[in-house]
């Protein structure tokens, strides 16, 4: 696709909403620049956050030749597999054969071809076609987030070389210019230096964390639990509370040295974290520092177990083997002393505060919290953990902050869970994809599927699976169904030329605990992307493009083209 002046031309607000001549465009650029002398990046695309779903949105619209500015918060691009620590991917029982996108199948292919290539593994691991590097109980590929960054980096190489993509890292989008029902422009801050830059593009992605770019924007949102009420989902809240969002956790990495002593200097607020029992409603057996908790489902006291040694603990679920990213008994014998895991676990979810729509010294604070609260559980292991042989602590636990890539031994940045929404076109409520609830729609016992959404652009499954809340709900835990991703889903009410490509599509506080995983958040960012190189080659807009049954289906052929499935097999839903 030829480069065009995109700036020149747009103009989504139109009544046919069709690429025009733009009103007021050249004085509207002129009035954002006039407000400081920073550098300037004009692109096809603007992204604004480098995870899952940004860099998925930007590989896929790269490859259909447009020009991407990608602007990321760390200095690690990958979201969850890499600078969140969460390199055991949630994910559904049928991945290895179906539901994901060809690109997200490749990024798994290429992450185990370089276990192979590059690492020391015994030759039968080496030659198992599904490859886990880490054994980890809770994913069937379980690895280092660096090797994620490698793969990831790899993957955008040529477009860095040919000067398609612009890649901002350590970038931080501060302020938006918005005029009418468009986003006009978007100002990013280098976090190391505080130099600005301006960037323009007719279309942007919203692929932050916490859907940062919503309010600047002034895109319509919501955040938290709406209630039963707004949303007759069966299991919403009698009341809605918008501060009441999922915990976040601070993930790290630790390994094993068996014979040393590696123990971590008290944390500061230790004490606190120690002796705190969970204010949650159901209630949370005891302590949270403790090898104890709330069965998801059930949320009836659950005891686990620990030995970083990898030895199994009885009927109890040993945590260490839970999210291990290398199994040292998959490498040449000698190469790796001990284990090294990853530690997200119920004990460091952090639900004391929100951090949505909070003013910075509050989030600054809440985020030292939960970094603290990951700092004093990883003590807690080091010192007072039972042991199996009735000892306490194991004090050979060593944080492998070079895992992480920092020096605190902690992820990049926290693991969240939720983020705020957009008031979308459509969306996507429990009695769409819940289990329970759809049988309760459906008035039948039997079986049912998800329902269908004829503008689907993708597909996904994982259980609603809610962590406790800062409303003080401990776990919301419940069977869905396979389900598809509806196009109206990524489309604001209002603003046109903004689109989400993360957790900040159109959920609710429920259905965001199914949407949220990695390979939907892939799927939701490749699917943004390959809507706006549609709307750009075909000078259409995304909101055209669903409401015209002709065009939504040449849209959906397109994206299946590339390797995007609309739809989930039947095989799946045989007995």
């Amino acid at each position: 696709m030829k480069r065009r002046n995109f700036i020149k031309s747009l103009n989504i607000g139109s009544a046919a909403l069709m690429l025009t001549p733009a009103v007021n465009t050249p004085h509207i650029i002129a009035s954002f620049q006039k407000q400081s002398t920073t550098r300037e990046f004009h692109a096809d695309l603007i992204i604004a956050g480098g995870g899952m779903g940004g860099c998925a949105a930007a590989l896929s619209a790269l490859r259909h030749g447009l020009r991407v500015v990608m602007t990321e918060e760390t200095d690690w691009i990958g979201g969850q597999l890499t600078q969140q620590g969460l390199s055991c991917p949630d994910e559904h029982q049928w991945i290895e054969s179906f539901g994901a996108t060809q690109l997200y199948r490749d990024l798994r292919n290429a992450i185990r071809e370089y276990y192979r290539q590059h690492y020391p593994l015994t030759e039968s691991v080496k030659t198992n076609q599904y490859l886990n590097p880490g054994s980890g109980a809770v994913s069937r590929l379980c690895h280092e987030p660096r090797v994620a960054l490698a793969i990831l980096s790899n993957m955008f190489a040529p477009y860095l070389s040919a000067g398609k993509l612009t890649l901002l890292l350590e970038h931080k989008i501060i302020s938006a210019y918005t005029y009418g029902d468009q986003v006009k422009g978007l100002k990013a801050r280098a976090v190391q230096t505080g130099n600005e830059i301006t960037l323009f593009a007719p279309y942007f992605i919203d692929a932050t964390e916490l859907g940062d770019l919503l309010p600047l924007t002034k895109t319509e949102y919501i955040t938290g639990a709406e209630s039963k009420n707004d949303t007759r989902e069966l299991h919403a809240a009698d009341i809605a509370a918008p501060y009441n969002n999922q915990a976040y956790t601070y993930c790290f990495a630790a390994d094993y040295q068996p014979g040393e002593n590696h123990v971590i200097d008290k944390p500061r607020d230790y004490d606190y974290w120690r002796d705190l029992i969970p204010g949650l409603q159901p209630a949370w057996p005891g302590k949270l520092l403790s090898l104890s908790y709330s069965n998801p489902p059930t949320l009836q006291p659950r005891e686990l177990g620990f030995d970083p040694t990898g030895k199994p603990t009885g009927n109890m679920l040993n945590l260490w083997n839970y999210r291990r990213i290398i199994n040292k008994n998959n490498f040449k014998p000698g190469f790796y002393t001990g284990d090294i895991s990853i530690i997200n676990w119920p004990q460091n979810d952090y639900f004391i505060n929100n951090i949505i729509d909070v003013d910075e010294e509050n989030f600054n604070t809440y985020i030292e919290q939960g970094k603290q609260l990951s700092l004093s559980l990883f003590y807690w292991l080091q010192t007072t953990a039972p042991r199996p042989d009735g000892g306490l602590g194991w004090p050979g636990l060593r944080l492998r902050g070079d895992v992480m890539g920092t020096k605190d031994g902690l992820a990049k940045y926290p693991y969240i869970r939720e983020s705020r929404r957009i008031k979308a076109v459509f969306t996507i409520l429990e009695e769409h994809v819940g289990k329970e609830n759809r049988l309760l729609v459906a008035g039948k016992k039997e079986s049912v599927k998800a329902a269908r959404f004829t503008d689907s652009i993708g597909i996904g499954y994982y259980h609603i699976d809610l962590h406790p809340s800062t409303g003080g709900n401990n776990y919301i835990d419940f069977g869905s169904l396979p389900f598809q991703i509806p196009l109206g889903a990524l489309l604001p009410q209002r603003i046109q030329n903004l689109i989400p490509a993360n957790k900040n599509i159109g959920t609710t506080h429920i259905t965001n605990g199914c949407y949220r995983l990695h390979p939907v958040e892939w799927s939701i960012g490749e699917a943004a992307g390959l809507l706006i190189t549609y709307s750009l080659e075909k000078k259409i807009s995304p909101q055209i493009i669903r409401e015209k049954k002709i065009v939504l289906e040449d849209f959906q052929q397109f994206i299946r083209l590339q390797g995007i499935a609309t739809d989930w097999p039947e095989e799946i839903y045989r007995k």
